[in-house]
């Protein structure tokens, strides 16, 4: 081929594509230059900004009623409200709330929720592997061990007290070997409290302060109850002092007057002070949680928290 017809070819080779390409554009005006509709990229900045809005996390415990009803319509309600992680407690027969381990999972990401950390009452040194493989394909960061496992925790209906049999000795044993599976499925474990381990046992013993002192550090560590904490007339702070980087998860709920649950900001928990020292805390994530709500509906509950630490200062 000689130059002037090589010329020739080229430009109407370019003719063709411009003329292509004003097609495209007449037959798509809100295209842009990315390929994407203008409505589109719109939609997704709206949505992008309504979850960097978001923040902190919702122990869906609080409302583990509407979760039985309808967990998906209340997982929604709890993105809507402006959380961003939450805390399952809703653990039975392989599942999560009814939903397969993979089924919450995609789910959680439809409404751009994060697994952060899942309360499993039910682990054994049996079942262990089978419930944390399950943690692990739900996305869970953290395997929580709610109360003394297998048997040793004690409820009584009629004083409202809780308690544990089998010593703290035995309890930081039962941990580590739970710790140890936790860690070779690629998770964390967290023992949560409530006001019991605050408290000298039989033999003198102060289980927490066993807890923190003789499990292993590398495979044990705390989620913090600030309620039962304060309920059982100990101090966060001292214990984020004298056990630096211990506490991973806070479990954020307040204390009205009369030492009943409360809606964060409506009771008499200094979380400003607390909130200071999450540094030393080691602090990573807080669930805003509320075991009972009396004077209102959960869902309510959860609005009034979410705008209370916003206020607070929680991140």
């Amino acid at each position: 081929m000689n130059k002037s017809k090589m010329k020739l070819s080229i430009n109407h080779l370019a003719m063709v594509l411009m003329l292509f390409g004003a097609i495209s554009c007449k037959e798509n005006p809100n295209k842009n230059t990315a390929g994407e509709d203008a409505t589109d990229v719109d939609n997704t900045i709206e949505k992008a900004d309504k979850v960097n809005e978001r923040l902190g996390g919702l122990a869906l415990y609080t409302v583990r009623d509407a979760m039985g009803e309808d967990a998906k319509t209340t997982l929604k309600t709890v993105a809507e409200t402006g959380y961003q992680n939450i805390e399952a407690a809703g653990y039975a027969d392989g599942k999560y709330y009814n939903m397969s381990p993979m089924d919450f999972k995609s789910y959680l990401e439809e409404l751009d929720l994060n697994p952060i950390s899942t309360h499993q009452s039910s682990v054994t040194l049996d079942n262990a592997d089978v419930e944390m493989a399950h943690a692990k394909e739900a996305g869970f960061e953290y395997f929580v061990v709610p109360i003394p496992p297998m048997g040793l925790f004690s409820y009584d209906q009629a004083t409202s007290k809780m308690s544990m049999t089998g010593g703290a000795k035995n309890l930081a044993e039962i941990l580590d070997k739970l710790g140890e599976r936790a860690n070779a499925a690629g998770l964390k474990l967290l023992y949560h409290n409530h006001d019991f381990e605050f408290m000298k046992d039989s033999d003198g013993i102060v289980p927490i302060d066993y807890l923190l002192e003789n499990c292993n550090a590398e495979l044990v560590n705390f989620q913090m109850d600030l309620f039962w904490v304060t309920k059982a007339g100990a101090d966060p702070v001292t214990y984020f002092e004298k056990y630096p980087g211990r506490f991973k998860i806070w479990h954020v709920k307040d204390m009205n007057e009369e030492g009943k649950f409360a809606p964060v900001g409506n009771g008499t928990i200094d979380f400003a002070r607390i909130l200071a020292e999450k540094e030393k805390s080691g602090m990573r994530y807080y669930m805003v949680e509320q075991d009972q709500t009396f004077t209102m509906e959960p869902l309510e509950a959860i609005k009034v928290s979410q705008k209370a630490i916003k206020e607070i200062g929680f991140k």
